[in-house]
């Protein structure tokens, strides 16, 4: 039972709330029951579970380590106002993209971690085969992206980079790049997608990046009847995906 808050151990899982630590140990957290069991269930590779005295863990952890804490280590470790009693400390996935990927969602500096997480859960349901995080996009491991995730991070690819080195990459790959942009843009329902594709969604600010922009294949809106000046980024990236599925 681990108890003090000056805990060596307490002290390095802390530190996984910094993007700069979760980088150089290549580890992060994941809290709560169901965030866990979706990790489990892909078999996502889990080094640690951190649980209160009391808490029951629903499957066997194998050789992984089990700690115990007290409710005030694990409230100082929690990110959600009322602790679930139960942490775990994951391994990030290093993997290739794949020559059977078809339809790739790429990130361009979305800043907000609902929105991210929630593109990514998207991504998941409508089959898409990656997702890309570009550079001045909130990490991917950052607490509130994964929980609005809602699991599906565990279950489909996601990657980190420099969006237009991605986007020359895919290229190569015989994918075409859309962007969303409005101007010289094509209305969505009026093409027809190709059979590898990459959609880039840009800042709700300043769209997506100019050198982007200049080499897509296609820049494309979502035309609206309403009155709106424009989509949330996640309503948005939704509509496309859902056209896009096939």
């Amino acid at each position: 039972m681990i108890q003090s808050l000056q805990n060596d151990k307490v002290k390095n899982w802390n530190k996984l709330k910094k993007k700069k630590w979760r980088e150089k140990t290549q580890t992060f957290l994941i809290e709560g029951p169901h965030l866990i069991e979706e990790a489990e269930k892909s078999h996502w590779p889990i080094k640690e579970f951190i649980l209160t005295e009391d808490y029951t863990l629903p499957f066997d952890p194998g050789e992984r380590r089990v700690f115990r804490v007290s409710d005030e280590v694990m409230s100082h470790l929690s990110d959600t106002e009322t602790s679930q009693g139960i942490l775990a400390i994951a391994e990030m996935k290093n993997e290739p993209i794949q020559s059977s990927f078809r339809k790739v969602l790429m990130l361009d500096r979305i800043q907000d971690p609902g929105n991210a997480g929630t593109m990514v859960r998207t991504a998941d349901a409508m089959g898409f085969d990656a997702v890309i995080f570009g550079k001045g996009t909130v990490d991917v491991y950052n607490e509130k992206t994964i929980r609005a995730t809602q699991g599906s991070l565990f279950h489909v690819p996601v990657y980190s980079g420099d969006l237009l080195e991605w986007s020359r990459q895919l290229k190569e790959y015989g994918f075409s790049i859309w962007t969303t942009a409005i101007e010289e843009g094509k209305a969505l329902q009026t093409l027809e997608p190709p059979e590898s594709i990459a959609i880039v969604f840009g800042n709700e600010g300043d769209g997506v990046q100019e050198e982007i922009l200049k080499i897509a294949d296609e820049r494309v809106y979502i035309p609206m009847k309403g009155k709106a000046e424009s989509l949330n980024v996640s309503i948005a990236s939704g509509i496309f995906m859902y056209y896009l599925q096939g």
